[in-house]
């Protein structure tokens, strides 16, 4: 009993000096090897870089999805609350339901192919027209973000606020929102984009007040329970963060995975009711919101281990879609995966609003779209492909080419 009880005093130290040593840069890099160690050693551990305890267990994070009165969304002193002001993310209910359904209309599916699916095919068509003579592109910076950006514009009521100030807002507001090291140039210009799009939705409120046109903004104003002006500014910046962000790395990891993949590539260009395959496959192994931040309301033992009332935790949502106990070899991109219960989305109240929405926009219009007219689409073999992040995660640049057309 004594050599047993020895080994595993000596696990618990490995482990503990693990946890300790573990870094916000090798998170950001790779997080995945650190992801693997957490689930068979450490499933609920305390992260001192990140401040919180880590939950990397998918049924951890099912559980604490499911039961949002213990891990409640109002977590104080909350970067979200920071940067953005109060709004539905950081709210339980009944307050997150009332400002949700004032904003949600717009997104439900047939919405999204009846108002809405014009629009994406328009705005992919536009963009490849503006490269597709040249045989090469990054379709992060000249397909990917341009396209998220310009979809959401229309969406939220906002259409002639150009792409590029859009994927600058976003950015600079999630940089916020994810600044864990305190860096006071990144709150500096998390501010100033929260700034910037508070001037849009006045602008867009001065025009939609007396003229309805469907839009997010619209839908919000004239709700049955109206959010009050504040509250739509707020709300509009959240869904301007995750709304560009998750569309675009979705898209751009798919293309990646398919690039790389020549099999599965061949099975969707074969039968096109596969790219549903796709998206949910990507988005379970790209993850790109790949933590949510919650805050426990009462002592709660997770795992065999106590978090005391009051801590601030992580929903590892990145770790739980690679959990091997649900995913086998999750690492591995597999459109044929049987298992598809992938928590990319969250769960619970939260589910994300924008799911249909980037469902369409990237599995029904973008990818059938690059593929369909950009022939022999493969990598650029001379520029590698880099990928970032764990709070969102995604690739930051993809370098491609195809055969140019002879008109």
């Amino acid at each position: 009993m004594t050599t047993h009880a020895h080994e595993h005093d000596q696990a618990n130290d490995l482990a503990n000096d693990f946890v300790q040593g573990i870094r916000l840069e090798d998170l950001w890099d790779d997080p995945y090897p650190i992801y693997r160690r957490l689930h068979h050693e450490a499933p609920v551990a305390w992260v001192p870089a990140a401040g919180r305890y880590l939950i990397t267990r998918h049924e951890d994070v099912v559980f604490a999805e499911q039961h949002p009165e213990l891990f409640s969304s109002r977590e104080k002193e909350s970067l979200v609350l920071k940067v953005m002001g109060a709004n539905m993310l950081r709210e339980d209910d009944p307050e997150h339901r009332r400002l949700r359904a004032a904003a949600e209309p717009p997104a439900r599916p047939r919405r999204v192919r009846n108002d809405w699916s014009p629009i994406f095919q328009r705005t992919a068509d536009e963009l490849i027209d503006s490269f597709v003579a040249k045989g090469e592109a990054d379709l992060c910076a000249d397909f990917a973000g341009p396209f998220a950006a310009t979809n959401l514009a229309h969406l939220l009521g906002i259409p002639r606020v150009p792409a590029a100030d859009m994927i600058r807002w976003s950015q600079d507001m999630m940089d916020g929102n994810s600044n864990y090291a305190d860096i006071p140039e990144v709150w500096d210009r998390a501010v100033a984009a929260a700034g910037a799009v508070e001037e849009a939705v006045d602008e867009a409120v001065r025009r939609l007040r007396d003229e309805p046109d469907g839009s997010v903004i619209s839908s919000m104003l004239h709700a049955e329970e109206p959010p009050t002006l504040q509250q739509i500014k707020n709300n509009v910046k959240v869904i301007i963060g995750g709304g560009i962000n998750e569309p675009r790395d979705v898209l751009t990891a798919g293309v990646w995975a398919l690039l790389t993949h020549p099999g599965q590539r061949a099975a969707v260009e074969a039968d096109p009711a596969r790219w549903r395959h796709v998206f949910e496959e990507t988005v379970r192994w790209i993850s790109p919101i790949g933590m949510y931040p919650r805050q426990t309301t009462e002592d709660i033992e997770l795992s065999g281990v106590r978090i005391p009332a009051g801590s601030r935790v992580a929903l590892v949502i990145g770790a739980a879609n690679r959990d091997e106990d649900v995913f086998p070899e999750p690492d591995r991109f597999d459109i044929d995966r049987e298992q598809r219960n992938h928590l990319a989305f969250g769960g619970g109240p939260h589910f994300c609003m924008g799911t249909w929405v980037a469902r369409h926009e990237v599995g029904e219009i973008a990818w059938p779209t690059l593929f369909r007219r950009l022939p022999g689409l493969e990598l650029d073999p001379d520029r590698r492909v880099e990928l970032g992040g764990w709070v969102f995660r995604g690739l930051l640049n993809l370098p491609v080419r195809w055969r140019r057309q002879n008109h």
